[in-house]
């Protein structure tokens, strides 16, 4: 949610991305009022700036007077390189996994502090995951996460203790000193597990991809628990290595 942007002296700009950041994967529609309330705009401001975004496809009016993400806003969001080029070189790969385990895959890339979802494909038995594509994930409590904190500068990891590490279940790894011997594990084999870290019932396996050396992502099977993820690592790593040398 953005903060309290209606005080004197905040630009149109920043009140118009306020109303442009109430809207998440649990938020995908959401009337006036609470669009008001979640961006801590004036109501009268809010109604003024969402018939502009409306006006210019921005946002979308639903017959019941809720409002959604408008097609400009996706036609501009899909042309960002990092996560095009990293979606169309992993697309094929994840839908290979998925056919060969009926499980559910996604990929991640990082977004300051958190792992942000920009692919998913998932079998119609497959498990259900905590998140869509454009939700976040804990970097310490997802495998996907610990994959790209583990092969980030160590500054990343600083910044997330600092942050604090947050419990999810009561399976989360909260003490610093224990996330951090179990990062150095997955620098060493490549790999990063999470056993029902994130959610119970759903343990899962992933690896970075790189290209030249560069953190691009990470890429993960979740399955439901007790599964023996540890038998898709070989899978998972082969295709974040084939993911990497086709990303740019």
């Amino acid at each position: 949610m953005a903060g309290n942007t209606g005080v004197a002296g905040s630009s149109v700009s920043s009140r118009l991305l306020a109303i442009l950041d109430c809207f998440d994967p649990a938020h995908t529609e959401l009337t006036l009022t609470e669009i008001a309330a979640r961006s801590g705009l004036p109501l009268s401001t809010a109604r003024r700036l969402i018939v502009e975004l409306t006006n210019w496809n921005g946002l979308e009016r639903l017959v019941d007077n809720r409002y959604r993400i408008g097609i400009n806003l996706w036609r501009i969001g899909v042309l960002a390189p990092r996560q095009r080029d990293l979606r169309e070189a992993a697309l094929p790969l994840m839908h290979d996994l998925c056919a060969a385990t009926g499980e559910t895959v996604q990929v991640v890339v990082l977004d300051g502090l958190e792992a942000l979802c920009v692919e998913k494909v998932a079998a119609e038995t497959a498990v259900r995951t905590a998140t869509e594509v454009g939700g976040r994930l804990p970097l310490n409590a997802t495998a996907v996460g610990k994959c790209l904190l583990a092969f980030s500068p160590r500054d990343l990891l600083l910044h997330v203790l600092e942050a604090g590490l947050q419990r999810q279940t009561g399976y989360t790894i909260v003490q610093p000193g224990r996330l951090t011997r179990q990062l150095r594990q997955v620098r060493s084999s490549g790999v990063a597990y999470s056993h029902e870290e994130m959610t119970l019932g759903a343990v899962s396996v992933a690896a970075p991809i790189l290209s030249g050396g560069i953190l691009k992502g990470a890429i993960g099977i979740v399955v439901r628990a007790p599964g023996r993820v540890d038998s898709l690592a070989a899978a998972v790593k082969t295709a974040s290595l084939s993911i990497g040398r086709t990303v740019s």
